[in-house]
């Protein structure tokens, strides 16, 4: 029997990543997107070509009329929901002091209440399933802080505690809830340094290099596998041990 996943930001980056390798593990995927429903659209065809079901549902994840909306179109049209992956995130960085309500919100809305939104509906779903696996995508920087910032810290160290509570609420009816801590991964950011900056950034990991989306995707594929039913309430850190 098919398994359905949503992915929120899943049209780029690390999402698509989570995304073709939860098709590969045999899950029909809801591919979420905010804007870029072209980049959405690609993803769904990758996925259909590994022969899964894909369907592309754009949705504001800070406005939760908007997420109740995507969780049901989601169970719609895949028949149902088995896994949730809180992968949405946005970055808005500045020095505290200089910092604004307006980007301290921004980032707070959309890293945080998205995933509470998300996981409230999903939880609703799965519990009637007695099942199901959410995976929040929080960050190395939730667990470090980092200066410049403090509203995307405040975000995923806000997701590691929604973690841990969802976690101890959801697992009497069989809902594991973790999270993954991805440290540096090649993006659009990292491919526009310098390669002094690179080589400076790969000196600070101990494995000397720049992770990959799909080092990030190999954990959440276990974490919404069956060989993680009695795991829950966990932090993975995908680091190449940067932040030991």
């Amino acid at each position: 029997m098919s398994k359905a996943a949503l992915v929120t930001g899943g049209s780029g980056g690390i999402g698509r990543a989570i995304c073709l390798q939860l098709a590969k593990d045999g899950y029909d995927i809801c591919v979420h997107y905010n804007s870029n429903r072209a980049a959405a659209e690609d993803v769904c065809r990758a996925a259909e070509a590994l022969g899964r079901h894909a369907v592309a549902i754009g949705g504001d994840l800070g406005d939760s009329v908007a997420c109740a909306a995507l969780v049901q179109g989601c169970a719609d049209a895949l028949g149902g929901l088995d896994a949730l992956v809180n992968n949405a995130g946005i970055t808005c960085d500045g020095l505290l002091m200089r910092m604004t309500d307006e980007q301290y919100h921004k980032v707070l809305r959309a890293n945080l209440d998205s995933a509470f939104f998300m996981t409230r509906e999903a939880v609703g779903h799965m519990a009637h399933e007695k099942r199901g696996k959410i995976v929040n995508i929080t960050s190395v920087v939730g667990l470090t802080g980092n200066a410049g910032q403090a509203n995307y810290a405040v975000s995923k160290a806000g997701l590691v505690g929604l973690t841990k509570s969802t976690a101890k609420e959801v697992a009497r009816w069989g809902i594991c809830v973790n999270a993954v801590a991805p440290g540096f991964i090649e993006t659009a950011m990292t491919d526009a340094m310098t390669d002094l900056a690179k080589d400076a950034l790969k000196k600070s990991i101990p494995m000397r290099r720049i992770g990959k989306a799909e080092d990030v995707a190999h954990m959440v594929s276990f974490l919404c596998s069956d060989g993680a039913g009695y795991v829950t309430g966990q932090v993975f850190v995908v680091d190449g041990g940067m932040a030991m």
